[in-house]
């Protein structure tokens, strides 16, 4: 490094403070100490700091206040939280508020060296890389995720911030609505693109094979073993581990993981040697996590430990908007691996996949229209293509949300919609948001960008 980086540590335990500094200048850092929040605050203001070690709890300035002040100071400073392991819930809240990362009490020294490397990398790289982006008006990439509906909007804000950091992420929502794709796009923006993208299903494997799959095995250790054998965290080293439906997990299982978060490390089954890994974990799930810590069949400590950043995946049934754009990008796709050339959904055939509540989601709607491609023999897909659930909830519905005009090309689907949802509401906007799922705002931009206000 060319320069010296200048730590600053706030902490009021001057033995924590003394053992900690011991430690970070032994590793070439130069550190600042501080006593309390106050002083610390003081001292960005007064000194050019590269990040800052905050304990949680000290007697005049507790550390989220400080945390507050700082990054009103310096947005950009990577912050680490210190805390004893039974304010982690204060810890993961001081991360929704910018903390970067936090560490336990009694601090793993290579663990903390660890963590202080990837917040000055992440800083580093923010620094080089924000003219760039401003150059080329680089943008976040969603990759397959599609919709221009307001919860996409959000989530792809939400992504883009999340993304190039190393917190844990909780993904939730019904299946069907894209949590793989969602952990692909955090993973393919981060700063480990480069490196491996693993991924598990713990509800597809019995629990002594998802042990096996995820720690690995030495030979021998039980019937079948016939070799050594990597588990998915060592091939994630570096990289990212998607753990999916992560509430199937057994509390057996639960307990390793939360050790890997905790100290990057592990043993394989029947193996004695301890593997330290360096890997982000995203995790999915589709259950309740909180009603299933009430009832003892999900570790608290766990889910603190992995909804440092948690995204909620809204169903395709409150984001209506986004159907249409869905469906399009699905119709291309299947005519082109079909040979297909279908232009358009017939207008009772895109009424029909409006009105239909998706239960399945954004998969159902996938496996809906590649059987419609498969099926019509046209240039446009009618009614009768649909599959008979999409069908009957349509005859039986005489209260149509969506009218549609006959032969009307996707293309001018999303202002055909807006018109209908408004002759539907007697022109109550507010209403008509609601009912398309996306913000009052959006919807007035959108009037203006058809010349309907």
């Amino acid at each position: 490094m060319n320069k010296t980086i200048t730590l600053l540590l706030v902490d009021d335990d001057v033995a924590h403070r003394t053992m900690l500094k011991a430690h970070l200048a032994g590793e070439g850092y130069q550190i600042v100490e501080a006593d309390d929040g106050d002083i610390g605050v003081h001292l960005v203001k007064q000194q050019d700091i590269d990040l800052v070690l905050l304990d949680l709890k000290m007697k005049r300035m507790g550390g989220m206040e400080a945390l507050a002040e700082i990054s009103k100071l310096q947005p950009q400073l990577p912050v680490i939280i210190i805390t004893a392991f039974s304010s982690v819930e204060n810890a993961v809240a001081a991360i929704k508020e910018g903390a970067f990362d936090y560490v336990t009490k009694p601090i793993d020294s290579d663990a903390l060296l660890l963590t202080v490397k990837r917040a000055l990398e992440y800083k580093h790289l923010q620094q080089e890389n924000v003219l760039l982006k401003q150059q080329l008006g680089e943008k976040f990439d969603l990759g397959a995720l599609i919709g221009g509906s307001q919860p996409m909007q959000e989530l792809a804000e939400t992504l883009a911030l999340v993304a190039p950091s190393d917190a844990t992420v909780l993904i939730t929502g019904e299946s069907g609505t894209g949590k793989e794709l969602v952990a692909g796009a955090v993973h393919h923006n981060s700063l480990r693109s480069q490196a491996p993208f693993i991924k598990i299903n713990c509800a597809a494997l019995h629990e002594n094979l998802l042990e096996s799959e995820l720690f690995g095995h030495e030979k021998g250790a039980f019937t079948g073993a016939a070799e050594q054998r990597k588990g998915r965290f060592e091939l994630a080293d570096q990289g990212t581990l998607f753990l999916d439906e992560i509430g199937d997990m057994s509390l057996t299982t639960q307990a390793k993981i939360l050790r890997v978060l905790q100290e990057g490390e592990f043993e394989r089954l029947g193996g004695n040697q301890t593997i330290k890994v360096d890997v982000r974990l995203i995790a999915a799930t589709h259950k309740d996590l909180q009603q299933m810590i009430e009832t003892g069949l999900f570790r608290q400590d766990l889910f603190f430990r992995l909804s440092v950043v948690p995204l909620h995946l809204p169903p395709l049934r409150e984001r209506p908007m986004d159907i249409p754009v869905l469906s399009q990008h699905f119709l291309t796709r299947y005519c082109e691996k079909n040979r297909k050339d279908i232009r358009m959904f017939q207008g009772e055939a895109l009424e029909a996949l409006l009105a239909y509540s998706w239960p399945g989601n954004i998969r159902e709607l996938e496996n809906s229209i590649e059987r419609a491609v498969i099926l019509c023999l046209d240039e446009q897909i009618l009614l009768q293509h649909l599959p008979l659930q999409v069908r009957q909830a349509y005859t039986e519905n005489t209260e149509r949300p969506f009218a549609i005009r006959p032969g009307l090309t996707l293309k001018n689907m999303e202002k055909e919609l807006i018109l209908s949802t408004l002759q539907q509401t007697e022109n109550n906007r507010t209403r008509a948001a609601e009912i398309l799922g996306v913000t009052r705002q959006t919807l007035q931009n959108k009037l203006k960008e058809y010349g309907l206000t």
